[in-house]
């Protein structure tokens, strides 16, 4: 699915070094920057694992924070509806805005259903090797029976177009760093997997190259 959107329509621009490298960056925070993309099915749990965990993260003295779908679209992504090619763009510019916190050297976690495995790719490419993608489980029929913003009920009654699980897809992950099952994982024990995945595979990442380029 191709966005018109993604044309580079700006010229005579540079890309402008940092004077700050990574490896300072390291050194200041104690820990790499890092994409934590959660994906999943609306009232999957997304947002509220993410806050949970930037809470647990930022106690433990992480930079860390939290991209909600519904925050951004207050904001940044206001001018963008649910059609197919908004929704490419919203997740485009999310991985944008990620990969940037990252680059700084922040934990960002993004809590998007973000449905197309194409767009997560490309949220992944902006971020290279930062990006670590979390899939939310939760199948349509526990999401649907949680419903706190009664999205299903209006979907099925047809007052929400296009709504994921019900009238647009969803492409499952295929090969996500870290699978978190809320139908079966209270939210404590989700909590517990989390923070244990950040800590070992994100928080310190592969450091011996940033270490390196401290100066």
């Amino acid at each position: 699915m191709e966005n018109p959107g993604l044309a580079h329509k700006a010229t005579n621009i540079t890309a402008v070094e940092h004077i700050v490298s990574p490896g300072v960056r390291y050194q200041r925070n104690g820990h790499t920057g890092a994409v934590v993309w959660f994906t999943g099915l609306s009232a999957s749990g997304k947002s509220t694992l993410a806050m949970r965990l930037e809470r647990q993260l930022f106690n433990k003295g992480y930079q860390v924070y939290v991209l909600d779908g519904d925050n951004v679209r207050h904001g940044l992504n206001s001018d963008l509806g649910f059609n197919p090619e908004d929704r490419a763009e919203n997740i485009r510019r999310i991985g944008e805005v990620a990969a940037l916190f990252a680059n700084a050297g922040l934990i960002v976690i993004t809590a998007f259903i973000s449905p197309y495995r194409a767009d997560r790719q490309r949220a992944r490419d902006a971020a290279g090797s930062a990006f670590h993608e979390v899939f939310i489980r939760a199948g349509t029929d526990t999401c649907e029976a949680r419903d706190p913003k009664g999205l299903y009920r209006k979907a099925r009654a047809g007052l929400i177009p296009e709504f994921t699980g019900i009238s647009a897809p969803y492409e499952v992950p295929e090969s996500p760093e870290c699978i978190i099952d809320t139908a079966v994982n209270d939210i404590e024990a989700c909590d517990r997997l989390l923070l244990d995945y950040v800590e070992s595979s994100v928080a310190l990442g592969d450091t011996a190259e940033l270490t390196a380029s401290v100066r």
